[in-house]
C-alpha cells in the first residue's frame, strides 16, 4: 500500500512540474507497479484494451474527419453569426451548446464532436483556442449532470439506490443540480480562462504568418480575378478533343489550369471530385469543368467558339467565384530561382518543368512586379519567384531538388489544411448516425462500437485524403496517458489504499454534523477522482456514502448526489476524465493549467453544493 501511494505521489509531482512528458511519466509509473509485483502484466496492460481508450482513438478520427471535410468550419460559421463580434457571446455559446449535447451524449463523445468546431471558431474569432478548449472539456462534464445518462456515476448511484430499496431517480432528477453547476461553471470560468489561459498559441501565430496560405497566394497573384470556368456540354465542340487541339495558348493567350470531373450519387450526399492537371493529351469529356486563366474577353471568345457552357454559380461574364478555386488534388506554391540555377537566362518554355515534374508555371514575381501573360517566352532571372501549379505529390518532388531553386514556405502543410468540403454532407450523416447509436437505447450497439463504426466509415468514404491522414489525427500522447493511468485505480483498490483513505476521512467527519459529512464525502470523492477513473471512484464511494447516511439516520440522496458530483466534477487534473485529456494537446495545456483553472472550479462547486443539495434533497 505504501509503495503504491509513493508511486502515485511521485507521478503527481512530475505531472505538476511538467519537465517530462505526461505520457512518459504515466508509463514509468505503470512499469514500476508491474515490476514490483503490485499489478500483474494483464492488470497493468488492461488500460490499453479499455473501451474508453479505444473510444478515444475512434473519436480522434471522427473529429479529424469533421475538421478535414470542412464540416467544423460550416458549423462554426453558423455559431459565429450568433456570437457576432462578442467574445463573451462566443464563450457562452460554446459552454451552452456543449452542456446541452453533454446531457445526452457521453462527455468524451461531446468533446470529440465539438473540439474541431471550437478550434475553427477560435481561428475565425482571432483568439487563442486555449481560451475555449478547457471550458469546452469542463462544460461537457457539467452538462453530464443534467440527465440520468449524462455521465456513468449518475447510473452508479441510481443502481445503489435501487439495490437497497430506495425510490429510483427519474431521467431529469439531476436537471436542477446540473443547471446550477453550469451556471457556476460559466461564472467561474469566464474570468479564469481570460486571466490564466491567454498565453497559448502566440508563437504559432507568428510561425504561421511566415508561410503564405493558399488563399494569400490566390489574392497576391490575382488568380481569382483572371480565372474563368466553363463546362463541356453534350453539344460542345470541345468534347473529344485534347487540350493541345484546342490550342488555347496560341489562339487566345489563355492557360488551362485544370480539368475537374464531379460525380454525385445518393441525392447529393455522396460526391466525388477529381482534379486533373491539364496536359496536352488530356481529352475533354462531357461534363468536364475547364478552368482557364487569362483575359476575360479571350476566355469568353473561347467559350463561344467551342460552345462551352457557363456554370450557373458563375457570374454572367464567365468569371469563376472565389469558392470554385479549390485545391483538393492540385495545389500551388512558390519557388525562388537561385542565382546559380541552370535555368537562369533561359526561356520558361525551355525549363522542362512540365515534362520533368508535371508542373505548370502560372505566374512570375520579379522585383515586386507580377508577370502573368506571355510566360513561355519570358527569360528567367536569378531571384525570380515562380508560382507553380501541380499535384501535391509533384510539388513535394520540387522540394527535393534544391540545386536550382528553393521552395518557399511549407506547401504540404498548407495542403493538409485544405478541406474536402464536398464530403461535408457525408461526414455529417456519419456523425449523426454515431450520435443516434449512442443516444437511443433501442439501437443495440455499444458506444465504443458506434464510435469505431463511425471512424472506419469516415476513412472508407473518403473523408480523409488517405489512411495516413486519419492516423495523424490521433493524439497518441493523450491515449497513452489515459491507458497508463487507468490501472492505477486497480492498484489502489487491490492494496486497500482506496478503502483506507475513504473510511478514514468519512468516519472522522460524521460527528460534526450532516453538512460537514456531506462536504467530506464530496471532497474525498473529488480527491480520489484525480487519480482514479470517475466511474471507479463512484463505485467505491457510493456504498460508503449510503452506509454513512444510514448510520446517522439521514436520507441517502444528498450524500449519493455528493458522490456523483465529486466524481464527475473533477477538473484539476488532465487525466481524471477523458475530456480533460482530449483537449490537453490541442490547447497546449500543462498539468498546472488544470490546477490553476480547474481546482478553483472544483472547490467552488463543492462548497455551493454542500448547501444546495440539502435544499433539493432534504436530509
Amino acid at each position: 500500500m505504501i509503495t503504491t501511494l509513493i508511486i502515485l505521489a511521485v507521478s503527481a509531482f512530475f505531472f505538476a512540474i511538467g519537465k517530462i512528458r505526461s505520457d512518459i511519466v504515466a508509463l514509468c509509473a505503470l512499469i514500476l507497479l508491474m515490476s514490483l509485483g503490485i499489478l500483474t502484466p494483464e492488470e497493468a496492460l488492461s488500460g490499453f484494451s479499455n473501451s474508453v481508450v479505444i473510444m478515444m482513438v475512434g473519436l480522434f478520427v471522427v473529429g479529424g474527419a469533421i475538421f478535414q471535410t470542412g464540416l467544423a468550419k460550416m458549423i462554426s460559421g453558423r455559431i459565429m453569426k450568433l456570437a457576432g463580434d462578442s467574445e463573451l457571446r462566443l464563450f457562452l455559446l460554446v459552454m451552452t451548446v456543449t452542456s446541452v449535447i453533454g446531457a445526452f451524449v457521453s462527455n468524451t463523445g461531446t468533446v470529440a464532436l465539438m473540439l474541431p468546431i471550437v478550434v475553427s471558431l477560435a481561428a475565425k474569432a482571432g483568439i487563442s483556442a486555449g481560451r475555449l478548449l478547457m471550458p469546452l472539456a469542463f462544460a461537457s462534464s457539467l452538462g453530464g449532470m443534467l440527465t440520468l445518462i449524462g455521465t456513468p456515476p449518475n447510473l452508479v448511484i441510481q443502481g445503489v439506490l435501487s439495490e437497497n430499496g430506495y425510490a429510483p431517480l427519474s431521467f431529469f432528477s439531476f436537471t436542477p443540480v446540473g443547471l446550477i453547476c453550469i451556471v457556476i461553471g460559466i461564472i467561474v470560468l469566464l474570468p479564469l480562462s481570460k486571466w490564466l489561459l491567454v498565453k497559448k498559441n502566440d508563437g504559432d501565430k507568428d510561425k504561421e504568418h511566415k508561410t503564405k496560405s493558399l488563399d494569400e497566394l490566390v489574392r497576391e497573384y490575382r488568380l481569382d480575378e483572371n480565372l474563368s470556368r466553363f463546362v463541356v456540354g453534350a453539344g460542345s465542340k470541345a468534347k473529344g478533343k485534347t487540350v493541345a487541339e484546342l490550342d488555347v495558348h496560341n489562339r487566345y493567350g489563355l492557360t488551362v489550369l485544370e480539368i475537374r470531373r464531379e460525380t454525385t450519387r445518393q441525392k447529393g450526399i455522396i460526391k466525388s471530385v477529381s482534379q486533373k492537371l491539364a496536359g496536352p493529351n488530356t481529352i475533354m469529356q462531357d461534363g468536364d469543368i475547364i478552368y482557364v486563366i487569362g483575359e476575360r474577353e479571350q476566355a469568353l471568345r473561347l467559350a463561344a467558339d467551342y460552345s462551352l457552357d457557363i456554370p450557373s454559380k458563375a457570374v454572367s461574364d464567365g468569371r469563376a467565384d472565389h469558392e470554385s478555386l479549390d485545391f483538393y488534388d492540385i495545389g500551388i506554391a512558390e519557388i525562388v530561382l537561385l542565382p546559380t540555377s541552370r535555368l537562369v537566362n533561359r526561356l520558361l518554355k525551355e525549363s522542362s518543368f512540365r515534362s520533368k515534374y508535371g508542373i505548370n508555371i502560372i505566374g512570375i514575381r520579379r522585383k515586386g512586379e507580377y508577370i502573368m501573360e506571355g510566360l513561355p517566352d519570358v527569360r528567367l532571372h536569378g531571384g525570380d519567384v515562380l508560382l507553380v501549379q501541380g499535384t501535391w505529390a509533384n510539388i513535394s518532388r520540387l522540394g527535393r531538388d534544391e540545386d536550382d531553386w528553393v521552395v518557399l514556405g511549407q506547401p504540404l502543410e498548407e495542403a493538409a489544411k485544405v478541406t474536402l468540403d464536398y464530403k461535408a454532407p457525408l461526414a455529417a450523416c456519419i456523425m449523426l448516425l454515431m450520435i443516434a447509436m449512442m443516444v437511443f437505447d433501442f439501437i443495440p450497439v455499444a458506444p465504443v462500437t458506434a464510435v469505431m463504426i463511425a471512424g472506419v466509415l469516415m476513412v472508407l468514404t473518403g473523408c480523409f485524403r488517405n489512411v495516413e491522414a486519419a492516423y495523424k489525427t490521433i493524439n497518441w500522447e493523450s491515449v497513452v496517458l489515459i491507458a497508463a493511468m487507468l490501472p492505477m485505480s486497480v492498484a489502489l483498490e487491490k492494496t486497500g489504499a482506496s478503502a483506507l483513505i475513504s473510511h478514514s476521512l468519512v468516519s472522522g467527519l460524521g460527528a460534526y454534523g450532516p453538512f460537514v459529512l456531506l462536504a467530506g464525502i464530496y471532497f474525498t470523492t473529488s480527491l480520489l477522482t484525480m487519480f482514479i477513473s470517475n466511474t471507479a471512484t463512484a463505485v467505491l464511494m457510493a456504498p460508503i456514502a449510503l452506509a454513512s447516511a444510514t448510520e446517522t439516520g439521514l436520507s441517502p440522496y444528498p450524500f449519493l448526489f455528493a458522490v456523483t458530483l465529486g466524481a464527475s466534477m473533477c477538473f484539476a487534473s488532465p487525466f481524471s476524465t477523458p475530456p480533460n485529456a482530449l483537449v490537453m494537446q490541442a490547447g497546449r495545456y500543462t498539468f498546472m493549467d488544470y490546477v490553476k483553472v480547474g481546482l478553483p472550479l472544483q472547490i467552488i462547486i463543492g462548497l455551493v453544493m454542500v448547501f444546495v443539495l440539502p435544499l433539493l434533497f432534504p436530509f
